[in-house]
């Protein structure tokens, strides 16, 4: 395997030309070149506007959804499940999710009062996995 290159053979060696030396144009008479002149459709034709892309309109970027679990008393639970029914009678079917976000929407748009007076209307309950001994 060749790493460098190689000068290969038979070339001619570097001549002092080619190895940096610059070549200087002669000058040219000034007095015999006419100017030029600018024609007459030249004048009158403007150049057309620059095109200039449309810009695409930034589309936001999506939340990252967050996974999430909770315990919630059994009688709540049939609630989602009564509310998903509700929702496909007015032709609207909704995931758990979907429920869980709009009531967090509506608990957000209470007054301070309402949202402790929601808050204190819930039962306490013990958080985590039920046992063994309970699921049975």
């Amino acid at each position: 395997m060749v790493t460098a290159r190689t000068k290969p053979a038979g070339s001619t060696p570097l001549t002092a030309k080619s190895a940096g030396q610059v070549h200087t144009a002669r000058p040219t008479s000034t007095a015999t070149a006419k100017p030029a002149k600018p024609s007459a459709k030249a004048s009158k034709v403007s150049p057309p506007p620059p095109v200039v892309p449309a810009a695409k309109p930034e589309k936001p970027k999506k939340a990252k959804p967050v996974r999430d679990s909770f315990t919630m008393p059994k009688v709540e639970y049939a609630v989602l499940s009564h509310l998903k029914q509700r929702g496909l009678s007015l032709a609207h079917p909704a995931k758990k999710s979907e429920l869980i976000r709009a009531g967090i929407t509506v608990l957000a748009a209470l007054s301070d009062v309402d949202f402790l007076a929601a808050l204190k209307a819930l039962p306490a309950i013990k958080t985590g996995r039920p046992s063994k001994a309970d699921a049975a």
